[in-house]
């Protein structure tokens, strides 16, 4: 305990000392009926060492000085999800060259122009863009979980950045909606991916690799040869730096696609959208410092049971598992490490998740400010 109340008390004065140029907090207020139930983040701005823009006036994601981070935004993550671009945000050196690709559900109770004006309302010099990932694209693939909530069309979303993004954005940092970000984001931008290496993650050597396949899987000698030519080891879909150029000239979603369908017919992994990864990546991934994540913090997918920190120095907070520091608060049975999510939370009150009707014409076209649709 006393180790993590240490911790807890390092990443405290981290937060509190390393704040950007920023301007005053207030509260959104919900007199136009939306009833955000979010404080508005602080206008957080660039120093002097960071690179200009090459236009000035209207942000263009196709921008070759600006970092991309793609996240999932829905009504149920949603808290997660602004707690989350808010710590990258807070300790971003730059935080105006960061571009925000957020993808939402095509049927979410939230409307992508709801989560647009949120988006705009809470963060309003943000770089940004919504996209509609259709359902339709993935749900005929999507097999039965160890966890319901791991069976959301919208956990597969990750799959299809090469197809969503534009064709400019040639390089995306994959970012999950329950973690933070304690450190700045440009060092995990920056990390070069070596020969040839499609993706890069903090790889787990030591975890248990065979436990994430059925025994069918392993006993059959045709499928398990998938990895007979490398050293697989666990990595964990939240946190990513992607090539998205050697994605789609590789066709990666494809080669994903096809191991989801086989699971279909086979059964060979239980849980959700990782084990497609591991099929096609594991042994081929770029090892990041385990500093950028520090997962596990939601405890296992059945109990949701409090976690320690591992070892070593802390970049990113991940809150992996069933437990999420949100609901543990509310519910007043916190675990000790969800009190280092607690100063990034904007939330002040409750969504109202379906407004789409509450909006006429007269609102004007502004409400797309950051907002495109996706059809594959």
């Amino acid at each position: 305990m006393r180790s993590i109340l240490y911790a807890a008390a390092v990443l405290l004065v981290h937060f509190l000392l390393s704040a950007r140029f920023c301007v005053g907090i207030r509260t959104i207020s919900g007199g136009d009926g939306l009833g955000f139930g979010f404080s508005e983040a602080p206008d957080y701005r660039n120093g002097v060492e960071c690179p200009v823009s090459v236009n000035t006036e209207v942000v263009s994601s196709c921008d070759p000085s600006l970092v991309h981070v793609a996240m999932t935004l829905d009504s149920e993550y949603l808290r997660g999800s602004i707690a989350a671009v808010h710590s990258v945000l807070r300790h971003a050196s730059c935080p105006e060259n960061i571009f925000f690709h957020f993808i939402a559900a095509e049927f979410d109770p939230a409307s992508p122009r709801v989560l647009s004006k949120l988006v705009r309302s809470t963060f309003p010099s943000l770089n940004f863009k919504i996209y509609i990932f259709r359902e339709d694209t993935v749900i005929n693939l999507i097999s039965s979980s160890i966890r319901q909530a791991l069976e959301n069309p919208l956990n597969y979303a990750r799959n299809y950045l090469g197809d969503i993004l534009d064709l400019c954005v040639d390089r995306v940092i994959y970012l999950d909606s329950d973690l933070v970000v304690v450190d700045d984001i440009l060092k995990l931008w920056n990390t070069t991916l070596t020969n040839s290496r499609v993706i890069g993650a903090p790889e787990y050597c030591h975890a248990n690799f065979t436990k994430y396949f059925t025994d069918g899987f392993w006993s059959d000698p045709v499928i398990s040869r998938v990895f007979q030519s490398r050293k697989p080891c666990y990595f964990n879909t939240g946190v990513m730096v992607m090539d998205l150029v050697r994605w789609r000239e590789g066709n990666y979603r494809k080669r994903i696609e096809n191991w989801m369908e086989i699971q279909r017919k086979r059964r060979i992994y239980e849980l959700g959208s990782l084990p497609p990864f591991l099929l096609v990546f594991a042994g081929n991934v770029e090892a990041i410092d385990h500093r950028w994540n520090q997962h596990g913090l939601g405890g296992d997918n059945v109990r949701g049971s409090c976690r320690s920190l591992h070892p070593g120095a802390v970049s990113l907070l991940h809150w992996s598992g069933k437990g999420k520091p949100w609901v543990r608060l509310d519910a007043r049975k916190p675990c000790p490490l969800d009190h280092l999510w607690e100063p990034y939370d904007l939330y002040k009150g409750n969504l109202v998740k379906d407004q789409s009707s509450s909006y006429s014409s007269s609102t004007g076209s502004s409400i797309f400010l950051g907002f495109s649709s996706y059809l594959l």
